[in-house]
């Protein structure tokens, strides 16, 4: 090829590679100013990305949980850390994220409506949004906004636990995808049995509440000089948790999250063991988990009263990474684009 040929393929390769990067960067500059003008959009995008961040790195500790509340593995695994190295030595490390995809694709929209529905519901008790919630005010706050969740949440959490213990199930079959999972289950039982197990998911979830004021009330022990805490707006979790970076150490943040996820499980914990035992069973008149009631009764025959509290501990593990990612996630996030 002539050499003035080639100085035209090169002079043309290096203005695409400049049109490619000024494409990123007014992409990046649009992103940054639709974030940062839309509080609303900060909210989403900041919570999105912690929560991606944090599941992807508790997962696991979850997939041990599921296998401890199913009553088909009672007996099987001594501790967390014997069922961990079970499960990795017979069935591989990918098992541990078999079912992450339905959390992952639906961490965005549970984000939305959590911001939302707090909100909502915080402003529908305080007069003015810069009034400090009492206690009560915040647990009520969030134990609504954890029940609206679980509109969300059902069928997200039905999806996962099945993908989480197909290898069980059928130990020789292809493993399902998240979406194969839910076309069967709509296909066999409609929009209803995607939504199996939406009372014990929305109980679970009522744990928000305990959640959001076990955190207030840790920062409140802690609380440093009223000068350093501005008035700001308490019905948005964006700002409190901005104030809350602002005016109080590291150390004090991961203690109260820490703090906030042990009390957030341990009080609606049982609920979660119901729910998995029906999301991982069909609707029959023979299952003795056809329903709630049925599934506390029969759990608690066969097992006893310590079947409610089966997977907690690798729950309380996977809290101390999850609230340190979650925490630095966030912040990076936010100074990102402030």
């Amino acid at each position: 090829m002539p050499f003035c040929h080639l100085s035209c393929h090169r002079k043309r390769g290096i203005l695409e590679v400049r049109r490619s990067v000024c494409i990123a960067l007014c992409c990046a500059r649009i992103l940054k100013y639709w974030v940062v003008n839309t509080h609303p959009a900060l909210d989403l995008f900041a919570g999105t990305v912690a929560g991606v961040s944090a599941l992807t790195v508790g997962f696991p500790f979850d997939t041990v949980k599921v296998r401890f509340q199913d009553p088909s593995n009672v007996g099987k695994y001594r501790s967390t850390f014997h069922a961990l190295t079970s499960i990795i030595r017979t069935e591989g490390t990918r098992i541990l994220f078999r079912g992450i995809t339905s959390p992952l694709i639906t961490t965005a929209p549970l984000n939305g409506l959590v911001f939302a529905s707090y909100r909502f519901f915080m402003r529908a008790q305080l007069s003015h949004q810069n009034d400090n919630p009492s206690l009560m005010q915040i647990t009520l706050a969030g134990a609504a906004t954890g029940i609206v969740g679980s509109l969300i949440s059902t069928p997200t959490e039905l999806i996962k636990v099945r993908q989480q213990l197909s290898t069980e199930m059928s130990p020789t079959s292809k493993p399902l995808t998240a979406g194969e999972v839910a076309a069967g289950v709509f296909r066999q039982y409609g929009l209803r049995g995607l939504y199996r197990g939406i009372t014990s998911t929305a109980l679970r979830d009522s744990g928000y509440g305990a959640y959001f004021a076990a955190y207030e009330a840790t920062l409140l022990y802690f609380k440093p000089s009223t000068s350093d805490l501005s008035p700001h707006d308490h019905t948005d979790l964006t700002s409190e948790a901005d104030t809350s970076m602002t005016a109080y150490p590291w150390s004090t943040l991961l203690l109260a999250g820490g703090f906030a996820g042990v009390a957030g499980w341990i009080v609606t914990f049982p609920f979660d063991v119901i729910k998995t035992r029906m999301q991982s069973t069909s609707h029959t008149s023979e299952n003795p988990y056809r329903n709630t009631l049925t599934t506390i009764i029969n759990s608690y025959k066969r097992e006893g009263f310590q079947v409610f509290f089966r997977g907690l501990m690798p729950t309380l593990i996977r809290a101390i990474p999850v609230n340190m990612v979650t925490f630095a996630t966030f912040e990076a996030v936010v100074h990102a684009f402030s």
